[in-house]
This record gives structure tokens, C-alpha cells and sequence, in this order.
């Protein structure tokens, strides 16, 4: 009976020790392989150990996932990315890859640190101006557009099944087309992102505003309520998750829009301008750089419209 409830204390201890085991294990590996003259003749011993490490901190992490708090929402996922990047340090270097074919992560980390003013300066011309602004153009159009669209039935028949058919076109399809009757400036991209942006919007905006309950809709009408009123308290309420959730995808679609858009004319800015250079000169560390900087800022997005989603959902929820 003592040894059952010891049990836990004792995978109490084990979890940050292995976790802390399995990072050190697989830094002192990467400095081993940092002083190795040549590539190893087999890569098969450091496979393994490297699958060993992991497995170790897996063990930890583990323990990480099963607590409480803030904590265990974001040290497993932060852990998880430390050992992955640790491992492909080591696993890169065992194998001696070339940096012209993959460079490692080390070296990625200092091409961003020696390139930070210029890809600054592209990140912020690429997502402040085009991406943003494309952004917010594409949201408050869908929104009028499906406002318009619940408003008039015949808009309804005749339009939204071409929006859901146009969507579906790929961006890599639509930005040339843009972009060469626009012109090589930002407008042209800006276009691109509120295109792409616009038909989540205007989808998931309609299927919110037509998913108010029935029940609510003729409580509001036996209190004499207005149309004004019940599209406030009701349709709006009720529409706010769905808005959201297609501003989320939208977030995610708008970086990427601009990034491919500039792929097909630019005015020389730009993260889509800098990777194309890049590629072209096989400096691929510079490449990866800017492609780290564009998902830190995508995820950065992403978790301010779900913070602005918790805020105004329950607002809505709860008037």
C-alpha cells in the first residue's frame, strides 16, 4: 500500500529530471558533433541516441502536460519545439547535410540575428502593409457583403454559392492575375489578401447570422422587440464565434497570400522578395530565417484574434 502512493511522488520527481536530462543530453551532443573533424561513417549510433533523448524528454514533458495552470498549456508545447530544434542540430551535423541543402538550426538562428534590420524591414513592409491592411479591407467587406446577403434572399441564391465556388481558387492562381493588372506596388498584394480573406468572412459570417435559434427569435418578437434590437441581442451574439473563427483562418491566409503574391512582382520589399532572392543565391539559412520570422509573426496574429475572441464572445454571450 506505501509503495502505491510513493508511486507518484516518485514520477513527481522523475519528470522534470528527465525533462532536464533530456535537454542537456542532447546539448552536450550537439557540442560533441561541433568538434568533430569530419562526418562519422555512420549516422546509426546517433540516431539512436538522439531517438533515446527525446524519448527521455517526451517522459518529461509528459509530466509537464499533467499539471495545472498556465504552465502546462505552454511548457509542453515550448519544451517540444526546444528538443525538436536540438535534435535536428544534432541529427544535421551527425550526418554533415550541407548548409546549401539544409542548414542547421544554429545557423538559421545566426542569419536572422546578422539579417534582423533587412528582414525587419520586410517582415514589417510584407504583414503591416499589405497583409494587415489587406486584412482588415477583407473582413469589413465580407461583413457588409453578408449582411446584405441575410438581408436579401435573392443575394442569398444568387451569390453565395459563387463565393464558396471562388474561394476555392488557389492563391497561386489569383495573385499573377492581380498583380499584373494592379501593378508590382503594395496595392496589388493588399488586393490579393482582401480577396482571400473576403469569402471566409462572408461564409461564416451568413451561416452565424442564420444560426439564431428560433425560440429566441419569437421571444424577441413577443417583447416587441425591434429588428434593430433583435439583430443586436440575438443575431450577433450568436454570429460572434462564427465571425471569429473565420477571422482566424483569415489570419492565417492573409501572411501567406502576401508572401505568395510577391513571388510574381515586387517593388524590392518584402518577405516573399527576400526568400526569392535568397533561393536564387542558395543562401537558404537566410531563407529559413525569414520563413521562422513570418510563422512567429502568423502565430502572433493568430493569438491576438483569439484573445480578442475571448473578450468579445462572452460579451456577446453575457450583454
Amino acid at each position: 500500500m506505501t509503495a502505491r502512493l510513493d508511486a507518484p511522488r516518485r514520477a513527481s520527481r522523475l519528470g522534470p529530471l528527465a525533462l532536464a536530462a533530456g535537454v542537456a543530453g542532447l546539448l552536450a551532443l550537439c557540442l560533441l558533433l561541433a568538434r568533430l573533424p569530419a562526418a562519422p561513417s555512420s549516422g546509426l549510433p546517433w540516431l539512436l541516441g538522439v531517438l533515446a533523448l527525446l524519448l527521455v524528454g517526451a517522459y518529461g514533458v509528459r509530466w509537464i502536460a499533467g499539471g495545472e495552470g498556465r504552465a502546462a498549456h505552454v511548457l509542453p508545447a515550448a519544451f517540444t519545439l526546444l528538443l525538436g530544434v536540438l535534435a535536428a542540430e544534432a541529427l544535421l551535423r551527425a550526418y554533415a547535410v550541407p548548409p546549401g541543402l539544409i542548414p542547421t538550426p544554429s545557423l538559421v538562428l545566426g542569419s536572422l540575428w546578422a539579417a534582423r534590420t533587412v528582414l525587419l524591414q520586410d517582415t514589417l513592409y510584407t504583414f503591416g502593409l499589405e497583409g494587415l491592411l489587406g486584412f482588415l479591407l477583407g473582413t469589413v467587406a465580407g461583413l457588409l457583403l453578408a449582411l446584405l446577403v441575410v438581408r436579401f434572399r435573392f443575394l442569398e441564391l444568387g451569390l453565395l454559392p459563387y463565393a464558396a465556388l471562388f474561394s476555392s481558387i488557389p492563391i497561386v492562381a489569383l495573385a499573377p492575375v492581380i498583380v499584373k493588372a494592379v501593378g508590382l506596388e503594395w496595392p496589388s498584394k493588399t488586393l490579393v489578401v482582401a480577396v482571400t480573406v473576403l469569402f471566409p468572412v462572408v461564409i461564416g459570417a451568413v451561416r452565424g447570422l442564420q444560426s439564431a435559434q428560433p425560440m429566441h427569435l419569437d421571444l424577441m418578437h413577443t417583447y416587441a422587440a425591434t429588428p434593430a434590437q433583435t439583430f443586436r441581442e440575438v443575431r450577433v451574439p450568436t454570429a460572434l464565434p462564427f465571425v471569429f473563427n473565420a477571422m482566424k483562418v483569415g489570419s492565417t491566409l492573409a501572411l501567406i497570400s502576401a508572401i505568395v503574391a510577391e513571388f510574381f512582382g515586387t517593388d524590392g520589399h518584402g518577405l516573399g522578395f527576400r526568400i526569392q532572392i535568397e533561393v536564387g543565391r542558395f543562401n537558404l539559412s537566410v531563407v529559413w530565417a525569414a520563413i521562422v520570422l513570418s510563422s512567429i509573426v502568423g502565430i502572433a496574429f493568430f493569438g491576438l484574434i483569439n484573445l480578442l475572441e475571448r473578450r468579445f464572445v462572452v460579451t456577446g454571450r453575457n450583454p
